[in-house]
């Protein structure tokens, strides 16, 4: 077998239109700057696409970037990201996810794909280590998922290779604006992806690997390395206990506890029946067994027996848009509505917090619905509607920002920047409060996640704002890094957590220092195993310094190519449930105190007051 020692650098460009392709040669420099996936995947648009552009439009780009460590058999590393305008927000949105296409993109010689334009007819492409075949899809058309995936990869071995494929279903065919696409079981989940595959007539893109073997540039410092991560990744809670045996549904636990678990569209944060959705609970009553992706060690996916048979263990994000937010703790009833949504190709939070908004809004009277909170009865019907975009399902395919401009109700449509948020109340943690509002692609919990350090380790203050934009900011440039290396977020815990500076300062040393001296704190923080992974693979041997720069350079990227597209100081926002009421549980009645929190970040990110990049700080990370 050929071998690509570190990274092959080609880029296969695609055009649909002209049904051609070009081979772009990514450039050192692109590589030590923006270290690939996420980061290279922006730069690659930002040089290619005008602001303005249409999200939905022919003009519109769509990237699938796998990272440096893409098949490689490194921890936690079969990832990949895709970039595109979202036609949710109609700004930037990037999506990491698992599943085999990347290992297959990868393994055809290709460090990613870029296509562009709009094909005639409706089609799939074929990529191979020579190129792209542009094959009809006529007989995909309107195919769920899993029945689409099982025509083009399941029954069928080219040359003896298993091909691997990413999949729009029916929403995304119907372009519903929160369309997702799926690789395997895995899912690019937010902002629309599905929807800019749909509008280009592309149902799939399936890609026969295995033509190269991924070697390191460096494979006995690589060896040593992958064997230190994993014993970090065994010995942590969250990562070798937690995750590993409930996965992400572990979260649902502590967040009940802390009352920052969403109860019917965030009005309430206690309620009897929300231990029955735990991921303890599911665990002893569904026979979970393990569904995850290759190659992982933390193993967090997992799949059970439900009352309609076997079906994945929903995400945390599932159980609480699709489960407590519409009032429902039957987690066999959530379990079918999240396989519905893995049907037809729809994003769950998004979805459910659009549910969310339309039973608020029946009981409150501004328009009228069946739905109620506490009732599964027609959700499964609404789903199809809005996948299919019959009837009043092409209004909530908009998303809740769509629908609180036409019907009112914008003080509870739980979005930012169009995006609906996640399952995490900020009011009872302030730091994630700031993240949701400036985070780039909209209401996202994985741009900073400050819900691990505020709650799960009880580290910061939840409820003050001292040292938070402090921490938002390294968080964004860290996880800008992940996502640009492309390996699992859950990583985190453990080599951050095990090395042994945080691991043997007692935690009220530790929490006094991260509350108070947070700029000494992110200084000590050693992520160094990151680095030493990335350089032994490309080669290239950054610094410490070097790497969270790149990871800065990739986050100041992203808001400025927003800003072009006119977001500003107005747009970091939350919605007013968050910032002027305060939970029934909470006898301070406590809301995100945005304004006192804000100024201080945009200071810290080199912004302007209205949270615009100064030239300065574009010219120091080399963007402009």
């Amino acid at each position: 077998m050929k071998q690509i020692i570190g990274t092959s650098n080609k880029i296969l460009e695609i055009d649909l239109a002209a049904q051609s392709h070009e081979i772009y040669e990514v450039t050192p420099q692109e590589r030590r700057h923006y270290l690939g996936a996420k980061g290279l995947g922006l730069k690659l648009l930002y040089d290619r696409m005008a602001s303005g552009t249409d999200p939905l439009g022919p003009d519109n780009i769509i990237a699938f970037m796998p990272g440096v460590f893409m098949a490689t058999g490194g921890p936690c590393s079969g990832r990949f990201a895709a970039i595109t305008k979202s036609p949710l927000t109609g700004i930037m949105v990037t999506s990491s996810c698992g599943g085999p296409f990347g290992i297959a993109l990868k393994t055809s010689g290709w460090d990613g794909l870029i296509i562009k334009g709009k094909a005639d007819s409706f089609l799939y492409l074929d990529i191979t280590e020579h190129g792209v075949e542009y094959e009809d899809a006529g007989d995909l058309k309107g195919m769920e998922i899993p029945d689409a995936q099982a025509v083009l990869d399941d029954n069928l071995k080219v040359a003896g290779k298993k091909t691997k494929s990413v999949v729009i279903g029916p929403a995304g065919e119907n372009l519903v604006r929160y369309a997702n696409m799926a690789s395997g079981h895995r899912f690019l989940g937010r902002g629309g992806l599905g929807a800019v595959m749909g509008s280009k007539n592309l149902k799939a893109v399936r890609v026969t690997g295995g033509a190269y073997a991924i070697k390191p540039h460096d494979p006995e410092l690589f060896k040593k390395l992958k064997t230190k991560a994993a014993a970090y990744i065994n010995q942590n809670i969250i990562t070798g206990d937690k995750y590993r045996n409930f996965g992400t549904s572990a979260n649902v636990q502590p967040c009940l506890d802390a009352g920052i678990l969403p109860i019917n569209n965030f009005q309430i944060d206690r309620h009897d029946k929300a231990h029955q959705v735990t991921g303890e609970n599911i665990a002893q009553n569904h026979d979970t067994k393990y569904h995850t992706c290759k190659p992982c060690s933390i193993r967090c996916g997992h799949k059970g027996s439900f009352k309609a048979g076997d079906m994945p263990v929903p995400e945390y994000e599932t159980i609480g848009l699709m489960g407590t937010s519409l009032g429902i703790f039957d987690i066999d009833i959530i379990a079918q509505f999240n396989q519905v949504c893995t049907r037809l190709g729809l994003d769950t939070i998004s979805a459910g917090g659009t549910l969310a908004w339309v039973m608020e809004a029946a009981s409150k009277g501004l328009i009228k619905s069946d739905l109620k909170f506490g009732s599964s009865d027609g959700i499964i019907n609404a789903l199809e509607e809005i996948a299919s975009m019959k009837d009043f399902g092409a209004k909530m395919a908009m998303g809740s920002k769509a629908l609180s401009k036409e019907f009112g109700g914008a003080d509870f449509a739980m979005h930012v920047k169009g995006m609906e948020i996640s399952a995490y109340d900020p009011r009872g943690s302030f730091g994630q409060g700031l993240a949701y509002a400036v985070a780039n692609r909209g209401g996202c919990h994985l741009s900073a996640y400050l819900i691990a350090h505020e709650i799960y380790f009880n580290l910061l203050n939840p409820d003050s704002c001292y040292g938070k934009a402090s921490w938002v900011k390294f968080l964004e440039d860290f996880t800008c890094c992940i996502n640009s290396i492309q390996i699992c977020y859950f990583t985190a815990y453990a080599f951050l957590m095990e090395s042994p500076l945080s691991k043997y300062t007692p935690d009220f040393i530790l929490s006094k220092l991260m509350q108070y001296l947070p700029s000494v704190a992110t200084s000590l923080i050693d992520f160094s195993l990151y680095t030493k992974l990335w350089n032994s693979v490309t080669g290239l041997n950054l610094s410490n310094a070097e790497f969270i720069k790149a990871g800065e350079r990739a986050h100041v990227l992203e808001r400025y190519m927003n800003t072009r597209e006119g977001i500003n100081h107005h747009d970091d926002t939350l919605p007013d449930r968050l910032l002027k009421q305060g939970r029934d549980s909470d006898p301070d009645k406590k809301v995100v105190p945005l304004d006192k929190m804000l100024p201080q970040y945009y200071k810290l990110r080199g912004y302007d007051e209205d949270g615009i990049p100064l030239p300065e700080t574009l010219e120091r990370l080399g963007i402009i």
